[in-house]
């Protein structure tokens, strides 16, 4: 019976540590912004998904907290079809946050507000879905914690993968139906080609019959 209980922990214990790395981790950036024009990111989402963005400007390539002269930047997210989801001037850090409602590439572009003459970056914390969700504020609404709170996680994980999944098969299913339509145009140029060469043709051979017949030719 000990035996069955250690197993059965031990058991926990995997899933658990494969829940964990299966959740989504913060995607860290970082961005060279030129001196003029902007530097875009962009990533391929699905509808009703959480995105969390966090964004801070420095000059040099190691970002200090304590730096007493921060380049200010103009920051730009918006939605495939052009919505504009967040907008701000004259910043040197900041984080946007909103929930999809299109599907496709969102972008966040980047501009300097002044040329320092010095090389600025930019870094970004992008979170997505799972990574983007307060575990420590869901531990403390629903009173979960330890076990629970892992297997909470291992559920929501869960979930957005089969969301993934399902958004894979429809753009699967989209893509299929264009490329049956496509086959398909081509296919009715191609015959309609065809029948339009050989009535030239007829009407070539018609005329020259025609001709040569009044030339006396044959």
């Amino acid at each position: 019976m000990n035996m069955k209980l250690g197993g059965a922990r031990r058991l926990w214990t995997v899933l658990l540590v494969v829940a964990v790395a299966a959740v989504p981790a913060a995607r860290g950036l970082w961005l060279e912004l030129p001196s003029t024009g902007t530097k875009c990111v962009s990533e391929e989402l699905h509808n009703n998904v959480v995105v969390l963005g966090d964004y801070y400007a420095f000059v040099g390539e190691d970002y200090d907290a304590n730096a007493t002269s921060t380049p200010t930047i103009t920051v730009k997210v918006t939605s495939p079809y052009g919505n504009e989801l967040y907008h701000k001037e004259k910043l040197s850090h900041g984080q946007f946050a909103f929930s999809t409602t299109e599907s496709g590439n969102y972008l966040a572009c980047f501009s300097l507000d002044n040329d320092l003459g010095k090389k600025v970056t930019v870094g970004i914390d992008w979170k997505i879905g799972i990574a983007a969700k307060d575990w420590d504020s869901v531990a403390k609404k629903e009173k979960i914690e330890g076990l629970e709170l892992e297997l909470k996680k291992l559920e929501e994980s869960v979930e957005s993968i089969h969301n993934n999944l399902q958004y894979l098969i429809t753009r699967e299913a989209d893509m299929r139906e264009v490329s049956e339509m496509t086959n398909a145009r081509v296919a009715w140029y191609s015959s309609t080609s065809l029948g339009i060469c050989i009535i030239v043709a007829v009407l070539q051979l018609w005329y020259l019959r025609r001709y040569f017949q009044k030339k006396k030719l044959i």
